[in-house]
């Protein structure tokens, strides 16, 4: 299994009037165009998901919605879990692939940081408390025969969103 883990663009800044409610700040246009080229640059890595899995806070989803427009998949290949949400646990997003999504060879995971660093810690190093900080729109990625055991993922690699978005800029237009 390779897991790709993702952090959502650049949001609208809490507290901004309007957004009080941190689950509904959306991407900013900066934000949702900068992650349109780090999708870009992924699929220039010859990258295919077979879904993604989304937090279900607004950035995070409009994040997801983008990957899915970038790599031409259909709204039915993405999934939300609540457990993706700032408040939930690393280890309820490990239980909930082994679960559901365990015969996929390709799963993009879109959330928020400090849930994703704490994620891939347990993953490569079987330790949340490893200190992997994710910029916004930086991906991470993980290899896996399966997820059961406690250090359970080899880190492959860990991109810094320019990085991604100097891939993308070369690549075709959606």
């Amino acid at each position: 299994m390779n897991l790709y883990i993702i952090r959502h663009a650049i949001a609208v800044e809490p507290g901004t009037p309007g957004y009080e409610d941190d689950s509904l700040r959306p991407l900013t246009d900066k934000g949702s165009e900068k992650m349109s080229n780090i999708a870009r640059g992924l699929k220039s890595l010859g990258l295919r998901f077979d879904l993604v899995i989304s937090s279900p806070y607004a950035r995070a989803f409009e994040t997801a919605q983008i990957l899915l427009k970038v790599m031409k998949m259909g709204k039915e290949r993405l999934v939300i879990s609540e457990h993706l949400a700032p408040i939930g646990f690393p280890e309820q997003v490990i239980g909930e692939i082994n679960e559901k999504y365990s015969s996929l060879d390709n799963i993009a995971v879109v959330g928020h940081e400090p849930n994703l660093g704490a994620l891939i810690s347990l993953l490569a190093a079987g330790d949340a408390e490893l200190a992997i900080n994710m910029r916004k729109g930086g991906v991470c990625y993980l290899s896996a025969e399966n997820l059961l055991h406690e250090r359970r993922a080899t880190l492959e690699w860990l991109m810094m969103p320019k990085h991604l978005v100097a891939l993308g800029d070369g690549s075709d237009e959606e």
